[in-house]
């Protein structure tokens, strides 16, 4: 395999990375939580759409479509029932409410599915010749969604109502409450775009590694944090950065180095940066009020 087609591979896993890094920065962004049930968000998109393609036969638009605004409404309620009391308690007591959470769904699921891993049909065949290079159609429709994806966020957080009241509750939210935001609405709108964001992205992963299984969010999500700190968490453009970082490196140890190093080469570059750069690539240092 030449070296494009290593890197071809790494914008593919990295775009997917780089979609649920942008749930973490964005929910970081707002609340300051590292919300570490992201990861299972990802795991419940893979299953609804595994269940309701397999199960129910719903045609594969429907099944994804019903993915996202499932995963969204799950991850509002999260926020409501299980992160909003604790909003004005110490950090610490949102980072250990969402492992709880992560660790309820994974055992609900598991409980409902059992632990045996579940094949995922390909919703992409088929290849593209390009160039004298042929690329999977997962790999092609993985890439174009997750740029059309990033910028369309991008555009939505810049350019729109609720993009800016999202800043501005990121900014101060106390300010944007005196300024007339409704900081509920806009927390939890946060929330909910972030998780049908991980719904996609588990679709795009799956087609093109074909396996669930209850677990698998843990990994993927823990990657997707490191893209998300080593881009800059709390920054969209960092968020996207690190993702494709991690996913080219990682893609790139699997194949010139060796496949049983790709993650401790992905978790080595976030200490170098770190060490360097402790706010990330694109990330700008947080002042402490005194």
């Amino acid at each position: 395999m030449t070296i494009l087609n290593q890197i071809i591979n790494g914008i593919q896993i990295g775009s997917i990375y780089a979609l649920v890094a942008l749930g973490y920065t964005m929910v970081y962004g707002i609340v300051k939580l590292i919300n570490f049930a992201h990861g299972e968000i990802i795991m419940v998109g893979s299953y609804f759409t595994w269940y309701t393609m397999s199960r129910l036969g719903a045609p594969a638009w429907a099944a994804v479509l019903g993915a996202v605004v499932f995963c969204a409404v799950l991850g509002m309620v999260i926020e409501k029932v299980a992160y909003k009391p604790l909003r004005n308690y110490a950090r610490i007591s949102l980072l250990i409410t969402a492992i709880g959470v992560s660790f309820f769904l994974q055992n609900a699921v598991q409980l409902i599915f059992k632990a045996t891993p579940r094949m995922f049909q390909n919703i992409f065949p088929g290849s593209l010749k390009l160039g004298g290079m042929v690329f999977s159609m997962s790999a092609v429709v993985t890439i174009v969604v997750s740029v059309i994806l990033m910028i369309g966020l991008s555009l939505l957080v810049k350019n729109t109502k609720i993009g800016k009241a999202m800043r501005a509750v990121s900014e101060d939210k106390d300010t944007a409450q005196l300024m007339g935001i409704n900081v509920d609405h806009t927390i939890s709108f946060t929330f909910g775009l972030g998780s049908g964001l991980a719904a996609i992205a588990a679709v795009l992963y799956c087609s093109s590694f074909y396996q669930i299984e209850p677990t698998m969010g843990s990994m993927l999500g823990l990657k997707a944090f490191v893209a998300a700190v080593l881009g800059g968490i709390g920054s969209i453009s960092g968020a996207v950065l690190g993702g494709f970082v991690i996913g080219i490196a990682e893609s790139l140890t699997k194949g010139y180095i060796s496949s049983a190093l790709a993650d401790a080469i992905v978790f080595g570059i976030l200490i170098v940066v770190l060490i360097i750069k402790p706010s990330g690539i694109l990330g700008r240092p947080e002042n402490e009020k005194v």
